[in-house]
């Protein structure tokens, strides 16, 4: 126990040691563990008011021992479908977004779809510190079963090396280093679960997230982690699962090509270990409000993953 805590507080340490503040790119607003598709030289999605944007993605489960593919741990999974659509309400300071998540089941077929995840929120973000406000709920889709639901506050903070650190890009010129990390309240859970065998109820949740560009946004290299609480635990502060993703993306103008590796854990006792191996195509969209003529476009120096 103690030799898989230590790599974590390492981890923790590092997000934290990446963050602190000065003026930088917005951050980027969603709680998932996809790399941003925007660069970083202040012309891409947090430039201007998006009148909608977002992306569909569509990937394979080339390998998978133990990720379930219904919320009562049924199934394997052997497809997803997502869909993500946001529209900016009041700048980059309030902005509304809702992902579609659709999995289906490799032991029935693999096409059928199997659980729908649905996600609804607002965020926004003020200089590196960005915020959300979020419902989500998971549901079967073939059969009558368990659900998963819960709504939950995020605030994290941003930091990113060609903004944050002058010499950067200097030395550096075709590559960069995004980080974000902060912490999650669950003030609404009815089911939603503190370990992957579906055991405890979340509290809190606490998330680090990385992007190493290796050459101009084409390239990229990615972490995520996701760490929570149980409140029904002794001490609810304590982490129980840990869930985390490393990944590696190529893209094309609005096309991004992805492989990844995901593993949950419980982390306070022996139990489930839910994992597999992805690739992925996602396609990005983004139609601004200054592009229709429906409002002034504006950078978002002093106000602003």
């Amino acid at each position: 126990m103690t030799k898989l805590l230590r790599p974590i507080v390492l981890w923790s340490l590092l997000g934290t040691a990446l963050v602190w503040p000065s003026q930088a790119l917005a951050l980027e607003k969603y709680g998932r563990p996809l790399p941003s598709m925007d660069s970083a030289d202040g012309n891409g999605r947090d430039a201007e008011e998006s009148l909608f944007a977002g992306y569909i993605l569509t990937g394979v489960f080339a390998k998978n021992p133990s990720f379930t593919a219904r919320p009562d741990n049924t199934g394997l999974v052997g497809l997803r479908h997502m869909l993500h659509l946001e529209t900016d309400l009041y700048k980059q300071y309030l902005t509304f977004y809702t992902d579609q998540n659709f999995f289906s089941d490799r032991t029935n077929g693999w096409i059928e779809l199997s659980e729908w995840d649905g996600t609804y929120a607002l965020t926004g973000v003020v200089g590196h510190m960005s915020w959300r406000l979020q419902y989500e709920r998971d549901a079967p889709l073939d059969r009558r079963g368990f659900i998963q639901e819960y709504a939950d506050v995020l605030l994290t903070a941003k930091f990113q090396a060609v903004q944050d650190l002058p010499a950067w890009r200097r030395l550096l010129p075709n590559q960069n280093l995004t980080a974000y990390a902060g912490g999650g309240w669950l003030f609404h859970n009815k089911n939603y679960f503190a370990r992957p065998d579906n055991s405890g109820r979340a509290l809190l949740r606490y998330v680090a997230h990385a992007d190493l560009d290796l050459y101009k946004n084409k390239v990229v290299v990615y972490g995520d982690v996701n760490l929570f609480t149980d409140r029904d635990g002794g001490n609810q502060a304590n982490p129980t699962e840990l869930d985390w993703i490393v990944g590696l993306a190529l893209r094309w103008r609005t096309s991004e090509v992805a492989v990844y590796y995901e593993q949950d854990q419980p982390l306070d006792r022996d139990g489930l270990i839910q994992k597999y191996v992805a690739v992925q195509y996602r396609f990005s969209f983004d139609v601004s409000k200054g592009d229709l003529g429906l409002g002034k476009t504006g950078t978002t120096q002093g106000a602003s993953p």
